[in-house]
């Protein structure tokens, strides 16, 4: 596949579909330039690429409202985006069609501090929900690593996770309500600002639905205070087994930390590369280590964690002496990504979860994989709950490669599988991973997620073809399976060259 595709020929409703958004919206809200929408082909998973067809920006949920309602009658399918930082294809409009983006709906809408919660909209950057309430020492727990750019609409989406999630939860932990157009153009409100709200947990159903559901617009969060104290720690090894048994070791003492994160050689030196953090490019992988809580006990529990690493034979273990400091050792961690961008490739980064006791074996046949398709490899991940996080390197203007990226990431969910893991962690399905969801769940399990799906979606016009297997991709529908197979797990949407 080649990653310079055109635009695709103007589907039929294309011009009457133009002159209907620019009526709702005005011109500067809706795109339809080849330059523009080039712009908005993929989210952060590359391989696979389609051009919408138009691209609107609204900025209130009425707006939204009125986009579905218009792509209902013209029956053009609609994919909401956020910041586009997704990392399964989730954002990617795959039939084409109409995306909705949420990046100019992004005022806090309140900041109720006495009940500690926060009224948003969809575009919001989650970083901005805790600088907005830093002063009243609270903060929103959920830190994805893209959490400088990523929106709380997409976290909701996917149900993001991030570094701190051994201690705080997921995105499904810290919201109680949600603001949706559901996806033949009507706005429902579900929970609040309650902790548990009678009935069904419906908020629960839409926090990791990838937008398959309806469009969330506004989302009720809980404000988590701000730990009193905070101890940050970095464990240097010789090996990447010591640091993974180092992980389980930690856990089993009962200590839990705030976070528990591994970076290996790889990744180790891109960061050094980047931004000179002084971290020693010998060693084959480091654990950063946070605990937090009252500062009674805290000094304690951080010496716990320093013996458990030197008896696992941790040559060194540093502990941020100051908020500078602790930044720094973090800032390798948050930027990991941004880093590897250095080595001038493309990369696919999986999420697969594994029992965090596999994780020598996994980690080693993990470089075994990617060795046999000729990938480089490295791994930054969520060590403390076995949420791994490979990144492939590859180059997508080579089609071979992208072959090679996409079946080596196959080998790696189906091994998370095999030990008794999963697909994905907090990245979502999208289109990425629908066959590998078959390795987890029975037709009668998907019979019954494709039932739930369609009493929301009734139309299949919402963010069509992500999560299910059952779901089509736009170039299976237009070559058939046999070509798809022939392309390499149908490696290039319409669109792009096969």
């Amino acid at each position: 596949m080649s990653s310079q595709h055109s635009r695709p020929p103007k589907t039929p409703f294309a011009d009457t579909l133009e002159r209907e958004l620019i009526a709702l919206l005005g011109r500067d809200s809706v795109l339809t330039s080849e330059a523009d929408l080039r712009a908005y082909d993929c989210d952060a998973y590359a391989p696979e690429k389609r051009f919408p067809d138009a691209v609107v920006l609204p900025t209130t949920t009425g707006q939204v409202a009125q986009i579905v309602r218009l792509c209902n009658k013209l029956n053009v399918p609609f994919t909401p985006r956020g910041a586009g930082t997704g990392l399964s294809g989730g954002a990617t409009a795959i039939e084409g069609g109409v995306i909705l983006s949420l990046i100019r709906m992004n005022q806090i809408l309140e900041a109720d501090i006495p009940n500690r919660r926060m009224v948003a909209q969809a575009g919001c950057v989650n970083v901005y929900l805790t600088k907005a309430v830093k002063n009243d020492k609270l903060h929103y727990a959920p830190d994805p690593s893209s959490q400088g750019a990523c929106t709380v609409g997409g976290n909701v989406a996917e149900n993001s996770g991030g570094p701190h999630t051994l201690k705080y939860g997921v995105t499904t932990n810290h919201v109680t309500g949600v603001t949706m157009v559901l996806p033949d153009g009507e706005i429902m409100k579900l929970g609040g600002k309650v902790e548990d709200v009678c009935g069904y947990d419906l908020v629960g159903i839409i926090v990791g639905s990838e937008g398959t559901m309806g469009i969330v617009t506004e989302v009720t969060i809980r404000l988590t205070p701000l730990p009193q104290s905070v101890r940050t720690l970095l464990a240097v090894f010789e090996t990447v087994d010591q640091a993974t048994q180092t992980v389980s070791d930690i856990i089993a003492s009962g200590a839990v930390p705030a976070a528990l994160e591994l970076i290996d050689t790889f990744i180790i030196k891109a960061c050094e590369d980047a931004f000179h953090l002084g971290f020693p490019m010998d060693a084959e992988a480091v654990l950063i280590i946070e605990v937090d809580g009252l500062e009674v006990g805290l000094e304690e529990e951080a010496e716990t964690v320093r013996a458990i690493a030197e008896k696992n034979g941790a040559r060194e273990v540093r502990q941020a002496a100051t908020e500078l400091e602790r930044a720094l050792l973090w800032k390798a961690r948050k930027q990991a990504f941004g880093a590897l961008g250095r080595l001038g490739k493309s990369m696919v980064t999986h999420d697969g979860v594994i029992p965090r006791t596999r994780l020598p074996e996994v980690l080693r046949e993990v470089r075994a994989i990617a060795q046999r398709h000729g990938l480089d490899v490295g791994n930054v991940f969520h060590a403390g709950d076995g949420n791994l996080h490979p990144n492939l390197m590859f180059d997508e203007r080579d089609a071979e490669q992208i072959k090679n990226v996409l079946h080596a990431g196959e080998e790696i969910l189906k091994l998370c599988v095999d030990v008794g893991g999963s697909v994905t962690g907090e990245h979502g399905i999208g289109i990425e991973k629908l066959e590998a969801l078959t390795w987890q769940f029975s037709p009668e399990d998907l019979e019954l997620m494709q039932k739930l799906k369609s009493v929301f979606n009734t139309s299949q016009l919402c963010n069509p073809g992500k999560v299910l297997p059952s779901a089509k991709r736009c170039w299976e529908t237009e070559h058939g399976p046999k070509m798809v197979a022939a392309a390499g797990r149908g490696v290039a949407g319409r669109g792009a060259a096969v």
